[in-house]
């Protein structure tokens, strides 16, 4: 029988020891390695080349959703299955952008545990049901809309952006730093959800944002 080769990551001794012990006992899981922080993380995950990294984002020297953005770019066979205590939105979509092919709480049963590993391992996406109820929300637009989250400023700049102008364009027009411009922006993608301004230029367009955008 071929095993699924899993590495550990998680800065607690106990709470890796406590998942491998339950792990070991499965017939078709095996624990290849442990890794306390991102950097070994990566390490480790290039060394081994495990089928699935199951990785805590609260992590010292490198933090889990960078250390997934590049075992993804290392190992890219390698899933990672996020397994958390948090469930905020700011850390649910940020994984997932970068490569998380699941993402679990630590409340989770030890056997669904096991089974998100195979499952995932096999290809599938998978989701802890209270995450995936924030995610179903998010994409159906259930409560206030993304852009009624921007202040009055962010929606101007964003009105602007959308336009085609440059920061510096978007500055002089609002008389505002460019530095200001800068964070405005950043506090845009942040809010929507979005990689970079061209996303967020096409967001305002889809919307119908604003009149001739």
């Amino acid at each position: 029988m071929k095993h699924i080769d899993v590495l550990l990551v998680d800065d607690h001794p106990v709470v890796r020891q406590g998942l491998r012990t339950f792990l070991d006992l499965q017939p078709d899981i095996q624990v290849v390695g442990e890794a306390a922080d991102g950097i070994e993380a990566v390490a480790q995950a290039e060394r081994l080349q495990p089928d699935v990294v199951l990785m805590d984002l609260v992590l010292p020297a490198l933090d889990g959703i960078g250390a997934i953005r590049r075992i993804r770019t290392l190992s890219p066979s390698t899933k990672v299955l996020v397994l958390t205590s948090f469930g905020e939105d700011s850390r649910i979509f940020p994984a997932i952008k970068a490569g998380a092919a699941g993402y679990l709480l630590k409340d989770v049963e030890p056997q669904e545990l096991a089974g998100a590993i195979r499952r995932v391992c096999d290809g599938e996406g998978l989701l802890h049901p209270a995450v995936a109820a924030r995610v179903m929300r998010e994409l159906a637009g259930e409560g206030a809309a993304a852009s009624e989250r921007l202040t009055a400023r962010e929606l101007d700049v964003l009105e602007l952006l959308a336009a085609g102008r440059s920061n510096r364009e978007i500055a002089a027009e609002l008389v505002l730093s460019e530095k200001t411009v800068k964070t405005h922006v950043s506090n845009i993608l942040a809010k929507l959800h979005l990689a970079d301004r061209t996303q967020a230029a096409l967001y305002a367009v889809r919307e119908r944002l604003f009149d001739g955008a």
